[in-house]
């Protein structure tokens, strides 16, 4: 191998560590945004998630966000109309991506959450085992979300 080749080689190594660090970043801020309950930084959140490349990805995160979000805000017809907004999303997501065991991890969080009323909370036995079985193949920013959140969960509890 050629001196130049192995230096493209290390800087395309350079620029994956680069890319995984930013994105290792950006779940880290989105899951301490999700756990808040600032309406303004899901917002900024919104709008930094719509730059991501996958699609899919992104429609999870927006919808989890969007659910979140309904939560916070104060008027009763637009709380609804969020979080069926951030529903639709969310569960396209899961039906692109029915094995993502983080895409379940953001409809558990929600579920366990949600007011009894909205009748959102059939899938929290199936995307508890899911998380749990596939707990160790999540990236690292994910599966301390994961432990984080099993300490107020009850689906998730004894986990640690």
């Amino acid at each position: 191998m050629t001196k130049r080749f192995l230096t493209f080689i290390g800087t395309i190594g350079l620029w994956l560590l680069t890319i995984s660090t930013v994105t290792a970043q950006s779940k880290s801020a989105f899951y301490s945004v999700l756990a808040g309950s600032s309406v303004k930084n899901i917002d900024t959140q919104i709008r930094q998630v719509n730059s991501y490349t996958n699609a899919t990805e992104a429609r999870a995160y927006i919808g989890a966000l969007e659910m979140r979000k309904a939560g916070l805000v104060t008027v009763p017809a637009k709380k609804l109309s969020i979080f069926k907004q951030g529903h639709k999303k969310l569960e396209a997501a899961i039906a692109a991506h029915p094995k993502n065991a983080e895409f379940r991890f953001l409809r558990l969080m929600i579920q366990e959450n949600a007011p009894r009323s909205l009748g959102y909370s059939k899938n929290i036995a199936e995307d508890s085992k899911m998380i749990r079985d596939q707990l160790a193949s999540l990236p690292s920013v994910t599966q301390q979300s994961v432990k984080n959140y099993s300490k107020k969960s009850k689906s998730l509890s004894g986990l640690l």
